[in-house]
This record gives structure tokens, sequence and C-alpha cells, in this order.
């Protein structure tokens, strides 16, 4: 028998999941369709910055590294290069591939973008570093040419990202990697970090656990195949071999090598009275900048002058005015003792 009321609720059904489905724009199907496209879009992007990677590191590129640098499969990677090769963005040769002209400007558009990012997020935000890489990874897919140029420009054209990697400008320019590896230093040798390798994650992390960042400067005190004992801004480390390679520097002359020694703020007792010499390079951005409003310059004089019930954080007169001051924050600046007042 039939229902008037039953067909019209179902004809109402299909019509209200047809519109939420194709709707312009933000229907689902649309919405699904863009993200695959935008999946797609990645997978082309990552594999010309692994070709440009490899072209940089002079190795020779094949579906196998590529495979192996962005997890997938033999048949998957062999497609992604024959797509490239069809873009003539990519020129494949006796089981190699390169870089065409157009291919390399696209690489380095995607890796300015990115690195653009990590600039912004370290200067501009309160981001963990951690996520400065994955974020950033999120965004290059994201973001169109004019968008990475009204960042560029928001930001100053910066040369480097808070690694110390060159930011390939606008014109495809790119500034030469600085520095060597810090396995290469001899013992009693100074140098400046100038780069922090921030891949693979796990070595990140513990190089930033080592409070080890661009502009640390460091000496080697003992080198051996097991490990590298060296100091780095006044503090005694330890990284074995694999690890230090991670890290590029940047040899002092000798009339800039020797550095006055100095302490952090953390480690000053109550009643203590202090100069301020600088403030670590690990400070970036709107921390820095912060501390700089609260007029911690060189030359200041700090006084620790009472903890919190828990011990953290620490008052202290700075320019008249009492300032709490997080322990992390107070490690982060550089000071020498003075006299009691």
């Amino acid at each position: 028998m039939y229902h008037p009321a039953l067909a019209l609720s179902i004809a109402a059904a299909i019509a209200i999941a047809g519109f939420l489905l194709f709707r312009p724009v933000r229907g689902y199907f649309w919405r699904w369709l863009r993200g695959r496209r935008l999946t797609d879009r990645a997978e082309l992007e990552d594999a010309l910055k692994h070709l440009y990677d490899c072209e940089d590191r002079r190795r020779p590129t094949t579906w196998n590294s590529l495979s192996g640098a962005l997890g997938l499969t033999g048949e998957q990677a062999t497609q992604i290069l024959a797509r490239l090769e069809g873009m003539e963005l990519v020129a494949g040769a006796d089981g190699a591939y390169r870089l065409t002209p157009e291919g390399r400007s696209y690489a380095l558009r995607i890796i300015s973008i990115h690195r653009l990012w990590e600039n912004y997020f370290s200067e501009e935000t309160g981001l963990d570093p951690l996520e400065w890489h994955p974020e950033a990874e999120y965004r290059e897919h994201r973001t169109t040419p004019e968008e990475a140029d009204r960042l560029a420009i928001r930001m100053g054209d910066p040369r480097f990202d808070p690694h110390g990697d060159p930011i390939p400008t606008r014109a495809g320019d790119v500034v030469p990697s600085r520095g060597h590896p810090m396995t290469e230093l001899a013992v009693g040798q100074r140098a400046e970090i100038v780069h922090v390798e921030d891949e693979p994650h796990a070595v990140y992390a513990q190089l930033l656990a080592a409070n080890l960042h661009p502009g640390t400067r460091v000496q080697v005190l003992e080198h051996t195949p097991d490990r590298i004992r060296f100091e780095a801004d006044g503090e005694e480390r330890i990284l074995a071999p694999v690890l230090a390679a991670n890290l590029s520097v940047m040899a002092q002359p000798a009339e800039e090598a020797t550095e006055r020694p100095f302490e952090r703020l953390s480690r000053v007792d109550l009643g203590d009275r202090v100069r301020v010499t600088g403030i670590a390079a690990a400070c970036r951005g709107r921390e820095r900048r912060r501390m700089l409003d609260l007029g911690i310059v060189p030359g200041t004089i700090i006084e620790p002058e009472m903890n919190s019930p828990g011990g953290d954080p620490t008052a202290y007169r700075i320019r008249g005015t009492l300032i709490a001051l997080r322990h992390e924050q107070a490690d982060l600046i550089r000071i020498e003792r003075l006299a009691p007042a």
C-alpha cells in the first residue's frame, strides 16, 4: 500500500543528504575531493623536496631512496616519479632522477615556505621548538605563493630559519650552507654553532635537551671515537659523535675566541647582587622581546629578593621594579656577580 507521508519523508531525506554531500564548496563530497587533491599535492611536493635534498648532498635519487624517505611502497614511489616526469618537473636516466629547472624552482618554493613558517613560529609564537617542524610541514602544502610573499615581508625577509638553514629568496637564490660538522673540531678549538639539524625528531629532541642552539659557543675538551666532551655557554656537556654530527659549527678567529666567564641568573641566591652580561641564544622571539622590555639588557643590575613557597618563581629587583621570573626564564639570563652594595 502506498504511503504518501513515508514517500515524502524518504524524498526529503534523500534531498537533505544530497544537499549535504554536494552543496557548493562546503559539501562533504567536495571537501573530500579537496582533501584527496591536497594529499596528492603533498606527496608530489615532498618528493620534490627529497630530490632537492639529494642533489644538495650530491647523492643520486632513485625510487628506492624516495620510498625510504617518504615511507612509500616501491610501486607508489615509482608512480610519483612517473607523474613528476609527466609534469616535466623531473627527468630520469639510468634509474636515477634529477630536477628540471622548473622542478628545482618548485622545490625551492616549498622549502622557502616551510622555513618561513618555522621562523614565524620561533619569533611570533610560544610554540614548543619540537613542534616547529611538523607544524611547518602541515602548512607548507596549504600556503599559496602570494601568502608566502606576505609572510616573508612581515618577517623582514629573514635569511635563515631558527635551525640555521638558509631560506630561499623569492627569486630562488639560496645562501650557501655554513659551517662544518662539529665532529671535525680538534681538542681545544673554539667555535660557534650555526646550524642544528632538526631531523630525525628524536635526535633534535636530544640536542634541544642539551640546550644547543645556533649562536651557542663551544670549545672541545676531549674527542674520542666514543664521545665528544665540550664546554657550551660555560657548561660541560658530552655527546656521542653520531649526535654531534648533527651540529654545524664555524671556528672562531683567535681574537674572538676569548669569552668572559658568566653564570646564570637561576643560580643566584637571595641577597646576591649581579650584573646582566647577555641573554642566551635559546631565548627567541616574544620571550626575548619581553625580557628586553623589562630592562634585562647588558649592564642591568639585578637582585633576587624573595622566593615563592614552592621555590619557583623568584622575585627579582630589576631597575627599581619587583619582577617574577620562572627558573627556566632566569636560566636564559647570563650574569656576573658583584660585590654586595
